[in-house]
């Protein structure tokens, strides 16, 4: 039921893509119509998208594992010490807060090159990971908690057999929003002028050169990639943790 209404939400939107640039749009050029978009993708083929969407994904995966493994780490660690808490969840909030457009030029002159684009794709994800992490760790069953020390566990025993279970649906659901996360920060990096291709170094030259329907294009194919990477990380997620579905 749920794919049923998703594609009919998406030809809606198609349609009514369709609609404005026929009607609304038309004749100013900046509105395409999907099939003018379509034409251009088909005409700029494999050779132009190809290493261009590798160049971006390759940033993105990098980011994301960086960011996602720093975020469940320091959640665990803070778990582990609880005076750590404040400083953790500060630094989070400073690296929610501060715009990516603002940090990038620093880390650009600082790191340079590739090195940016996976910087900012990691501290995309950072936030949204660690709070779903220490929450879902935070929410463990007491009663579970305390069957584990009265058999003589200790703190990483009650960790290991409860908190890191109870985290896994919060976790999931912190790393479902971190994919399109991460996909944008190495755009953005990519968008800096940090990167030789890309495609954000691609939106930035089509953009230039008023090249609407491959701008669009590329638009595209950075949308559906990211709802690609959400995808995954939902169905990872309905395997491991078969018992909260809702999530």
């Amino acid at each position: 039921m749920r794919g049923v209404q998703g594609l009919a939400g998406v030809a809606a939107l198609v349609g009514l893509w369709w609609l404005l640039a026929a009607t609304v749009f038309a004749g100013g050029g900046a509105v395409p119509t999907p099939w003018a978009v379509l034409a251009s993708m088909g005409a700029d083929g494999l050779a132009f998208y190809g290493p261009n969407t590798s160049a971006t994904l390759s940033a993105a995966v990098q980011g994301f594992l960086w960011g996602n493994g720093l975020a469940i780490g320091v959640a665990l660690l803070v778990l582990l010490v609880p005076r750590l808490e404040a400083v953790a969840t500060q630094l989070a909030v400073i690296s929610y807060c501060i715009p990516l457009l603002a940090i990038g030029p620093i880390v650009l002159v600082v790191f340079g090159g590739d090195a940016t684009v996976v910087f900012l794709a990691a501290i995309s994800v950072f936030f949204t990971t660690l709070i779903g992490a220490l929450l879902g760790l935070r929410s463990a069953d007491r009663v579970s908690l305390d069957l584990v020390t009265v058999y003589g566990g200790g703190r990483l025993a009650r960790l290991r057999y409860v908190q890191i279970i109870s985290a896994l649906p919060s976790t999931f659901a912190g790393l479902k929003i971190s994919a399109p996360s991460a996909l944008l920060g190495a755009i953005i990096g990519e968008y800096l002028g940090s990167n030789d291709q890309g495609l954000g170094v691609s939106l930035m030259i089509s953009q230039q050169q008023f090249q609407v329907p491959r701008t669009w294009g590329l638009a595209l194919v950075s949308g559906l990639i990211a709802g690609l990477g959400y995808a995954v990380v939902a169905l990872v997620a309905r395997v491991v943790t078969p018992w909260s579905r809702g999530v």
